[in-house]
């Protein structure tokens, strides 16, 4: 089995190295193509305005200046030589990806840009915060080989990806995968906060408060809060049919006059 690995935190980033060490579990035709710098929140974005370097770093490991997607369709177009990867791998990211946060997210944008090339995706993260300890990833690594191996032998349809979170938990106390649906949080989390530099100017930083919020039961949410593994099937046809069939009614037909 040929594997692309990629993620948004970058090319130096522990989770990639940890991503290394899954993946070669499962195989020994193992390429990597990730981020020179750090694009979390990146989402499915394409560098379009100024060109891409890619850096070779190994016989099979790259680095490039773009974005998740744009290393995963580099990837598989024109840096991995010979047959197209058999599966992609985006992680492992450092703090979860679940609920709506999965819109933003590089490491799931890196997992859909494969689909989306017709390449099996997986996105694999792992719960916590960024202490930095040096068995951070300890979870996604003793479990991710056994999961991924698992959803290959079954597969998947071909407009999906499986997102994979593990929580921030002793081993010992991680005894229960969940295949669960996306949930959505009752608490805003993001946040800006103004700041002063030493010129006297304003500027902004964004980030998550540490707040949970009260998940439905199967939910990717709910799942990792409790201590199970969720794995969510995940696709990007965002359309809501019920309002599909309740403006059809209304909407439909010559259009309205202003």
């Amino acid at each position: 089995m040929r594997i692309l690995l990629t993620n948004d935190d970058g090319i130096n980033a522990p989770g990639l190295v940890a991503l290394e060490r899954i993946a070669a579990a499962l195989s020994d035709d193992v390429w990597v193509c990730a981020p020179e710098y750090e694009q979390s929140g990146a989402s499915r974005a394409l560098t379009l305005a100024e060109p891409i370097r890619v850096r070779k770093l190994g016989p099979r490991k790259f680095s490039t200046t773009g974005t998740p997607t744009d290393c995963v369709m580099l990837g598989v177009h024109e840096l991995v030589e010979g047959a197209r990867p058999d599966l992609v791998l985006s992680g492992v990211n450092r703090g979860a990806n679940l609920a709506e946060d999965v819109s933003m997210s590089g490491t799931v944008a890196g997992a859909i840009e494969a689909m989306a090339l017709g390449v099996p995706g997986i996105a694999l993260s792992q719960m916590g915060g960024y202490d930095p300890l040096d068995d951070f990833f300890e979870p996604a690594e003793v479990f991710a080989p056994g999961i991924i191996k698992r959803l290959v032998e079954v597969g998947w349809p071909a407009d999906v990806i499986m997102n994979v979170n593990f929580p921030m938990l002793p081993i010992e106390q991680i005894t229960e995968v969940e295949v669960t649906r996306q949930g959505f949080r009752d608490v805003h989390v993001r946040h800006a906060e103004k700041r002063m530099d030493l010129r006297g100017r304003e500027y902004y930083w964004i980030g998550f408060r540490q707040e949970r919020s009260k998940p439905a039961e199967g939910t990717d949410l709910r799942a990792l809060y409790e201590g199970r593994i969720s794995v969510t099937p995940l696709h990007i046809d965002l359309t809501h049919q019920s309002s599909i069939n309740d403006l059809k009614g209304l909407l439909g037909g010559a259009p309205p006059k202003a």
